[in-house]
């Protein structure tokens, strides 16, 4: 099964460092997932307004494939100014509404206020169930002071919710394994 980590920023690292740690506990499930990273930063964005998709750059189908072609995700965003960043919504704005159908999300966010973390309740889940995916309940919100100067989680209580994230994601993905895209090749 292929997990796509998306870091949906293009700047600082406090995404990137708690995707590091949600791979971590999902390697020590002993699964067998193929996971990639996907970093925003790494990427020639341009800006989606409607043209066909033929006419974006190759970055921006580069990124269109990474996630029709991952089989589930977790996503890492932080919230800059009480919102996802413009980079992550311009690229969901990139995906066709079936490409992430019936597939498992866990979302992982970070900010400089505790309340931002109504952010991903008001922002990022209505997104996702757009897209219909199979959002895990129990997303993980960290603040700056769970991190210390080299960006490395500190709080115990951080490391453990995000244990129970990979737990309960590794689930999703075994269930999601039994739905069927019949309902996708018949549209």
């Amino acid at each position: 099964m292929k997990v796509l980590f998306v870091d949906g920023t293009i700047i600082g690292s406090k995404t990137g460092a708690v995707l590091d740690t949600v791979e971590g506990y999902i390697k020590e499930k002993g699964n067998e997932f193929e996971i990639e990273r996907m970093n925003l930063a790494d990427y020639d964005h341009q800006f989606v307004d409607g043209r066909p998709s033929e006419q974006y750059n190759a970055d921006m189908k580069e990124m269109v494939r990474k996630f029709e072609e991952a089989d589930a995700y977790i996503i890492a965003t932080p919230i800059f100014q009480g919102s996802i960043p413009g980079v992550l919504k311009n690229a969901f704005d990139m995906l066709h509404p079936y490409a992430m159908r019936y597939k498992p999300v866990s979302i992982v966010a970070n900010g400089g206020t505790y309340q931002h973390h109504l952010v991903v309740e008001n922002q990022l889940k209505p997104i996702l169930d757009y897209f219909r995916c199979l959002v895990t309940p129990n997303f993980v919100y960290t603040h700056e002071s769970h991190f210390d100067q080299d960006n490395r989680i500190i709080d115990e209580d951080v490391h453990n919710r995000l244990r129970e994230l990979a737990r309960v994601f590794t689930k999703y993905t075994e269930m999601s394994k039994d739905l069927s895209t019949d309902i996708l090749d018949a549209q």
